[in-house]
């Protein structure tokens, strides 16, 4: 039996701010009943773009109440920008600690928050990402390496106290086995030299010359590099790309995309001033 917390069982007892908000500025609905966890969470944000008020509606157990309980608590008077920065060790430690077989329902309060936040932004609901790895809970290779990541779990029962993955048919341990290593691997990989800026924009323009421009110049256009300022690339484009109402995708989709695979994921890609 777990031992739980006087915070949770005051938030499971006495759950704050249960319900779902008329007309909400977000919404953002993570798991399923048949995976045994569900959670709705709804915001309202005030003239001052803070969340006003924020209820939610769950499936699940003890600690999955008090998660999304103490959520709600949590984002009462946030901007997006704030709420955004909260993870689940954050609704873990206002319940006082989850017991690490409960982890899993914080996790769903972080993710329901980011679904919320991201529609209020008006992004988009990305399909799923990844490949399925748990076929008995639905969770991909990227869910799992990220709560390695950002929880530092080492071991596949961490990843099932925090994500449900391999909490079923045990299939999977293997390659969730895998991932935790890969994902401590990289972590531990020693970090790259620093580019120096002549460094820097030379990878730049070996990689606009080799992976972007023979691209552009397929369909008549082109690009050049104007200056580096930092990570921030302003480039110009030439030919039929100039008056392509399509420029602006390919700056991210292409040259932005292949700069930072090629030089650096920090570099931004800016259309210079004419």
């Amino acid at each position: 039996m777990w031992e739980y917390t006087d915070e949770v069982k005051k938030h499971f007892l006495d759950p704050k701010n249960v319900g779902e908000i008329e007309n909400p500025d977000g919404i953002g609905e993570v798991g399923s009943i048949a995976c045994g966890d569900a959670l709705k969470l709804t915001f309202r944000l005030d003239d001052d773009g803070r969340i006003a008020d924020a209820k939610f509606k769950t499936f699940g157990c003890a600690s999955a109440i008090a998660s999304a309980s103490a959520l709600t608590e949590l984002i009462k008077g946030k901007t997006l920008d704030e709420a955004e920065m909260i993870t689940n060790q954050e609704i873990a430690a206002a319940l006082g600690g989850l017991p690490r077989e409960k982890m899993h329902c914080s996790v769903m309060g972080q993710e329901a928050l980011e679904k919320a936040i991201a529609g209020c932004r008006g992004i988009p609901v990305k399909a799923v990402e990844g490949e399925v790895v748990c076929e008995c809970f639905g969770v991909t290779d990227r869910e799992i390496i990220r709560a390695v990541r950002e929880n530092r779990l080492k071991t596949v029962a961490d990843v099932t106290n925090y994500t449900k993955a391999g909490g079923g048919c045990t299939r999977c341990h293997e390659a969730i086995a895998g991932l935790i290593a890969r994902t401590i691997g990289e972590a531990e990989a020693p970090a790259k030299p620093r580019l120096t800026n002549i460094r820097k924009i030379r990878l730049i323009e070996e990689t606009i010359e080799r992976e972007i421009r023979p691209s552009l110049r397929q369909d008549g256009g082109d690009i050049e590099l104007v200056d580096v300022v930092g990570n921030r690339v302003l480039v110009a484009t030439r030919g039929a790309c100039v008056a392509c109402p399509s420029a602006p995708i390919t700056m991210k989709s292409l040259v932005e995309a292949k700069l930072r695979e090629f030089v650096s994921p920090d570099l931004t890609v800016e259309e210079a001033s004419r």
